[in-house]
């Protein structure tokens, strides 16, 4: 019995990465897509992408445009011209293993009519010559993550009784967890497969962590579209929001002691301040390499990451405060 013929769905914003990625899937013997749809979600065209780095599977190679739209719309392009029972979804910075499409087959062949998701493996190298840094331990999380669809294959099927991934989302962040959840609402099961894809740690500079403070108003969202208990049933760690959220009252409290008078009391707050992020810097720097760069940012980021959380799940909370989930009620 042949495994289900299914096609793979790689959003891009053109990044170098993606040749590498279709040279990866283009190396993996066994059950070979259908088809290969790169949806190029560059704001402005800007040169071509290096689709003949897909060698022999270039013939299979189909290009859609979203013009900027974020990793949700263009997943979305893409899935809704697919005409096999599957759809498979890889970012463009992750590289299958060989034996990928083969694995993959098994896991195909072997899903019950009720399973209406597979996640792969995902595997991030790490440097063994010196400790990892914080950005490399953040992207090593996602070995952990639930439903990542950095590789993650869905029945197409599923994918249109839900209505696909909310475009809501318009970061690469949260926006798996949440069509995960609606997957499931509607009586799918998702499971994790056999096959394995690499990921690795793309380079980044010291001060990345700041900007990823925005998914906490994809928190919001998914607060408001799920309930307070998603974190659990989506398998997603809470993160320090609530210590965040301390410390930011703390500096807020000790600044309002101090304007109106009240050293004690503004003194006890700097305290509480200094403590929290302190705290926070030194769970992010022991476990480091520890070199003056690494310590010097994470020093200068644990000061403004707390802020700067609070910030963004509070635009969220507002933004997103008459959202409805997907689809109608849930």
């Amino acid at each position: 019995m042949s495994a289900p013929a299914y096609t793979v769905v790689v959003p891009t914003v053109g990044r170098p990465c993606l040749a590498d990625c279709l040279r990866a899937l283009a190396e993996a013997e066994g059950h070979v897509p259908h088809e290969v749809i790169v949806v190029d979600d560059r704001p402005e065209t800007d040169g071509e992408l290096p689709l003949t780095a897909s060698g022999l599977l270039l013939d299979r190679v189909r290009t859609l445009r979203t013009g900027g739209k974020g990793p949700a719309a263009a997943r979305n392009a893409g899935w809704r011209t697919v005409e096999t029972p599957w759809t498979v979804f890889l970012d463009d910075d992750v590289q299958v293993l060989p034996d990928w499409s083969r694995l993959l087959a098994q896991d195909l062949s072997e899903a019950g009519e009720g399973i209406g998701g597979i996640q792969g493996q995902l595997r991030v190298p790490l440097p063994t010559d010196r400790r990892p840094t914080d950005w490399e331990r953040t992207t090593k999380g996602l070995e952990n993550a639930a439903w990542a669809t950095a590789d993650m294959a869905y029945r197409t099927e599923a994918l249109d009784r839900v209505g696909g991934f909310d475009e809501r989302f318009p970061r690469a962040f949260r926006e798996d967890a949440d069509l995960a959840l609606r997957v499931r609402r509607a009586g799918w099961a998702l499971v994790r497969g056999r096959r394995v894809t690499r990921h690795p740690v793309r380079p980044a500079h010291w001060w990345a962590s700041l900007p990823a403070q925005r998914g906490n108003a994809d928190d919001a969202l998914m607060n408001r579209l799920h309930g307070p208990d998603w974190w659990a049933r989506a398998q997603a760690p809470r993160g320090r929001l609530r210590r965040h959220a301390l410390v930011t009252g703390a500096a807020l409290a000790g600044a309002g002691c101090a304007l109106a008078g009240r050293r004690r009391a503004a003194a006890v707050c700097a305290a509480l301040w200094t403590l929290g992020t302190a705290e926070f810097a030194l769970a992010r720097i022991l476990p480091g390499p520890r070199t003056a760069r690494e310590i010097a940012g994470m020093v200068g980021t644990s000061v403004l990451i707390p802020p700067l959380a609070v910030r963004h799940w509070l635009r969220g909370t507002v933004r997103h405060r008459h959202v409805r989930p997907l689809g109608g009620t849930g």
